[in-house]
């Protein structure tokens, strides 16, 4: 059973919803940062980043940078830039991208379905980033950078969510990059209902982004817990803010490769050896797959179709993915990749960025790429019911959840 409940947020004033809606803090690097927060000086970026409102040479990871961080939001929250729900609610989220919707279920989810498995996960996470965000989360004493889950379609929340869709939303715009954001408050009691009973059959959550948001957000609760031995289990930081999808509504787009070199190798020799794996054919345009157990591949000014023989597939629902098959028999053994969570030869790409990106990487300081064809939804779910991992950079989820919209006080 799914603990996933309606909760009372803090969110923008209407007229000010698109000016404070921000992208997630980890998509920016810091002069990046700094530069959005000094031309939207409303945006949620400068509570998420607060080191974009001190000088470049400040500690970012410095107990001052969490502090201006939480002064900011009380100082938002004191001047009515945000203000509070006044009962529990559930909200529905919906992203349209290049005419594509996307729609889940704003709510808060118990911190003891992460502990216990039925929240999922798929990727390991990093001490040093988990610290940021517990320490951000911890000060600031509120969750603002929801956490994006999965869950497999549930027909009466469907029929909840068309049901309220219908009705005149709570908040409706179009952020700088083109993509249209669109909120409505579920708050009829009997819909409520429906949402929490049907998440409750619920045996299996999957976070698809935000491993590392879900993590710092768990730690911080189980630190409140110990602050307050007493606790109940109905406080508000034994919950952490979520935006559930049902599997229907999601689309990965392919999570694509660069590399410097080809290890010594010249053009010849690589394509001869990657032969022994994959039927190689070049085409004459750029080589976006189509299918599951080919590869595009850009090397040398040109673009091939890389056909994976049989025998290199697999039924495993890690090594059977074509990122593990890339990484295996290719990156590894003949380009000589062994971590690419480490490895400066590699870079990854977000297929948001297209095929061109892909080529003027190559021609520029890179050598090569791989267009990849994207892991699909419930090859996440096999691998996560699997208790298992999958490699680095296997996903690549779009359009990003905003922060600064939801915001859960704990």
């Amino acid at each position: 059973m799914s603990r996933i409940i309606p909760f009372d947020a803090y969110r923008p004033r209407p007229d000010l919803v698109d000016k404070v809606a921000a992208l997630p803090y980890d998509v920016y690097k810091r002069a990046e940062a700094k530069e959005f927060v000094s031309t939207h000086p409303e945006s949620f970026l400068r509570i998420d980043r607060p080191e974009t409102l001190f000088d470049d040479d400040f500690d970012m990871y410095s107990q001052e940078a969490y502090d201006k961080a939480r002064d900011v939001l009380r100082e938002d929250i004191k001047n009515g830039t945000y203000i509070r729900e006044d009962k529990k609610v559930y909200y529905i989220y919906e992203l349209i991208m290049n005419g594509r919707s996307q729609t889940g279920i704003v709510a808060a989810v118990s911190l003891d379905d992460y502990l216990n498995g039925t929240v999922k996960k798929h990727e390991n996470t990093l001490a040093a980033k988990e610290q940021d965000r517990i320490n951000h989360i911890y000060n600031c004493s509120a969750q603002t950078g929801p956490i994006f889950l999965a869950y497999r379609d549930r027909s009466l929340i469907n029929e909840v969510v068309a049901k309220v869709k219908n009705t005149e939303k709570t908040y409706g715009f179009v952020a700088e990059d083109g993509i249209t954001h669109n909120v409505w408050v579920i708050n009829d009691p009997a819909d409520i209902e429906v949402i929490k009973d049907e998440f409750g059959k619920e045996n299996n959550i999957y976070i698809a982004d935000g491993h590392h948001r879900a993590a710092s957000a768990v730690k911080v609760g189980l630190k409140k817990r110990e602050e307050n031995p007493g606790y109940t289990g109905e406080e508000d930081f034994n919950f952490f803010l979520s935006v559930l999808f049902p599997e229907s509504e999601l689309e990965i787009l392919p999570y694509n490769r660069v590399v410097k070199d080809t290890n010594g190798l010249s053009e010849e020799e690589f394509i001869e050896k990657i032969s022994q794996i994959c039927d190689v054919k070049k085409v004459d345009e750029a080589y976006q797959p189509a299918e599951k157990g080919i590869f595009g591949m850009y090397l040398g000014g040109s673009w091939y179709e890389l056909k994976v023989h049989d025998d290199f597939k697999s039924d495993d629902p890690v090594t059977g993915l074509d990122v593990s098959i890339l990484q295996t028999n290719i990156l590894g053994p003949i380009l000589g990749i062994e971590d690419p969570r480490t490895d400066k030869r590699i870079d990854f790409v977000g297929g948001i960025r297209g095929l061109g990106e892909l080529e003027r990487r190559a021609n520029s300081d890179m050598k090569l790429a791989f267009s990849m064809y994207p892991t699909s939804i419930s090859e996440l779910f096999d691998v996560a019911d699997a208790g298992l991992l999958m490699p680095p950079k296997s996903t690549w989820f779009e359009p990003k959840l905003r922060s600064g919209i939801f915001i859960h006080e704990i």
